[in-house]
């Protein structure tokens, strides 16, 4: 029995909404890539979801990437062995491809409505609309919110001993990453995100998928992405191939998490947000920072913590309010859809991925 892994390919950041879609596969390892387009409702998260049944029952490993905006569908399932990705190509993740035939193929679920029973087209355009506006308005909210946590970032870097991170962390690269040659590749993905269901993260999945963790407990992200960033560099200088997990709200600024897959290793930031239930190595960022100088804003940093969780509450509403509307705008494709068709169309296709 496999273990479930899961990441998010895309956030609902406070940069704006931000998606690394094309970067789980690889064109130059022979990589396959099957990217969705359809309408909503037409069956995309369910064919995934079939898909990774298929290889559950198989026995082949699968890696699910739910959706930041309902983490009960699907964006992508990934089938590492089989060098294999099936992914929603549709706003807001549009993905097209590059390499077609040779790496990329186009699935059309379009192919399986009928366009004449869709109807009622201008309700559909006012709740298309309305989708995006509440998509707008939780941008704003999670744009507020990052000024605030940047602020906080700020403060405790001034107040961190950023000479001593960076020698302890090239200590740290030579203890636990053996030098080598190769080519290196950078997957990019998150860990956690905001939703509509509030912040969600997957730790099982670092759990599940490496046999050592080194955890590096700091709730302000400055001694841990001060030491990921030096073991990115190290292993990407060494060519390894890894997973770099950015930060969901600070995506440009923070990586909260590097792994290894050859060393079946990894380095992981512990927050408040996203606890490691793991007997493991644990650094804890108090020892490269000043302690007094970070006391001298205690208020300050009390207050921007409680404006953050105000403001991303309001994002994670939104989004839910934003789901609601989505949820009316599938109803009109569903009506439409010729599933029996489709349900042929998915046999076939996973005979094919798993022949």
């Amino acid at each position: 029995m496999k273990k479930t892994l899961k990441y998010f390919l895309a956030a609902n950041s406070c940069e704006g909404f931000v998606s690394h879609f094309g970067d789980c596969y690889n064109p130059h390892d022979n990589w396959k890539a099957y990217i969705i387009k359809g309408g909503p409702g037409t069956g995309k998260s369910s064919f995934m979801k079939r898909v990774a049944k298929s290889a559950e029952e198989r026995d082949e490993k699968y890696i699910l990437c739910p959706c930041s905006s309902d983490p009960q569908s699907l964006d992508a399932v990934i089938l590492p062995d089989k060098k294999t990705v099936i992914l929603d190509g549709t706003a807001p993740h549009t993905l097209d491809p590059v390499y077609p035939a040779v790496c990329e193929e186009i699935l059309n679920f379009g192919q399986f409505w009928d366009s004449g029973k869709i109807g009622k087209s201008d309700e559909i355009i006012t709740v298309t609309d309305q989708n995006k506006a509440l998509h707008k308005t939780a941008a704003k909210y999670l744009n507020a919110a990052g000024q605030i946590m940047l602020d906080s970032y700020k403060i405790a870097l001034s107040c961190t001993k950023k000479a001593q991170v960076k020698t302890f962390a090239e200590k740290m690269c030579k203890k636990y990453i053996p030098h080598k040659s190769g080519t290196p590749y950078e997957w990019v993905a998150f860990l956690g995100g905001i939703t509509p269901n509030g912040i969600i993260t997957y730790p099982e999945t670092v759990i599940n998928s490496c046999e050592n963790l080194v955890i590096i407990s700091d709730k302000f992200h400055t001694v841990s992405n001060g030491i990921m960033n030096e073991i990115r560099n190290y292993c990407l200088i060494n060519g390894y191939e890894i997973i770099a997990i950015k930060n969901p709200f600070l995506p440009t600024l923070l990586t909260d998490h590097i792994i290894i897959p050859e060393l079946s290793l990894a380095f992981v930031t512990e927050t408040q947000d996203i606890q490691f239930e793991y007997d493991a190595r644990r650094i804890h960022s108090r020892r490269f920072t000043s302690n007094k100088m970070l006391h001298n804003s205690k208020e300050r940093l009390k207050l921007n913590r409680k404006i953050t969780k105000s403001l991303l509450d309001s994002a994670s509403n939104t989004l839910d309010k934003a789901k609601a509307v989505h949820d009316k705008l599938e109803s009109y494709y569903i009506n439409a859809m010729d599933f029996e068709a489709l349900d042929e169309f998915t046999e076939k296709f996973c005979k094919k991925v798993f022949a």
